[in-house]
């Protein structure tokens, strides 16, 4: 079941009940309610599709700056209420927003800084579409969860233009690609000098080993236990969003906090442990996609 959060308690305090004009089979998306008083135009839902999300300005529906997603697609578009202006309309959205956690990523506000054109987002439905007036409002953003990231898309015109809203409910990374036992972790060691662990966690932007990290830990212990001459380098990986040098300081933390959970829970000597990190510097897939940004934040064992 999808966690909620409901934007329309931060709108205008008036419920947003489905209008009569609703366009026939459609609906609200369950995380974000409409604008009090719009209706659906258009609205179109794939259970897994693609996405290009709009991290720039457009140039005659080219060269702006996107990134890939993959994932649950809900695409609505609504008529805005008369009466509302395009500012009031976005700010009410752009405050609920950012008061449930979501990061924006892009957002422009006007025709010259948002572009010209139509840049289409997924199965031929616009994630912008300009025409050469103002007022425009754009915006991306993102919401970090662990059972997979969701990604906003608004874009707000003036009058019957309306309101287009996507939102892409990206997946987590398939669990299994490595297994976690200190058999496997030994083979991978010895056929290649190192190890990527998948099991190993942490919240988003943090360095505090999770819980739910014991099992993977404790079979990293178990390695160095049964294999009491092994000496291991443990190197913390990130993906690429954000800035290098926090990622490069995020991924040092984490790989301290593994190792200080191996020395300090299980008694591993801390002379068979160094801790470093490369952030975004050593990937396995490409940053493009959450599938490949979750394959690429990881711990990774390597035979000094």
């Amino acid at each position: 079941m999808l966690t909620m959060f409901v934007l329309v308690a931060f709108l205008i305090g008036v419920p947003a009940s489905a209008q009569e004009t609703d366009l026939e089979g459609s609906k609200d998306h369950p995380l974000i309610s409409r604008y009090p008083g719009s209706f659906i135009t258009e609205y179109k839902q794939e259970d897994f599709d693609e996405f290009e999300l709009p991290l720039g300005q457009l140039k005659d529906g080219k060269g702006v700056k996107s990134q890939h997603l993959e994932g649950k697609i809900t695409h609505i578009l609504y008529q805005n209420p008369e009466g509302r202006s395009v500012l009031e309309i976005y700010r009410n959205f752009e405050g609920a927003l950012r008061n449930v956690g979501l990061q924006v990523l892009y957002s422009c506000a006007s025709a010259a800084q948002c572009g010209s054109g139509e840049f289409t987002g997924f199965a031929g439905q616009p994630a912008q579409w300009w025409n050469d007036s103002d007022p425009v409002r754009y915006l991306s953003a993102k919401l970090s969860r662990p059972q997979g990231d969701v990604f906003v898309s608004i874009h707000v015109q003036p009058g019957q233009y309306g309101t287009w809203l996507n939102v892409i409910e990206t997946k987590p990374m398939e669990a299994g690609l490595v297994t976690i036992n200190a058999a496997s972790l030994a083979d991978d060691i010895s056929r290649s000098g190192h190890v990527s662990v998948y099991g190993i966690y942490f919240d988003t932007g943090k360095a505090d080993v999770k819980p739910e990290s014991d099992a993977a830990i404790k079979e990293i212990a178990k390695l160095l236990q049964q294999n009491a001459s092994l000496k291991l380098h443990v190197v913390g990986h990130t993906d690429n969003t954000g800035d290098l040098v926090s990622n490069m300081d995020l991924s040092k933390r984490r790989a301290d906090a593994v190792a200080k959970v191996l020395t300090g829970k299980y008694t591993v000597a801390a002379a068979r442990l160094h801790a470093d990190g490369v952030g975004p510097l050593s990937p396995l897939a490409s940053n493009k996609t959450e599938e490949g940004r979750a394959k690429n934040r990881r711990v990774e064992l390597v035979e000094q």
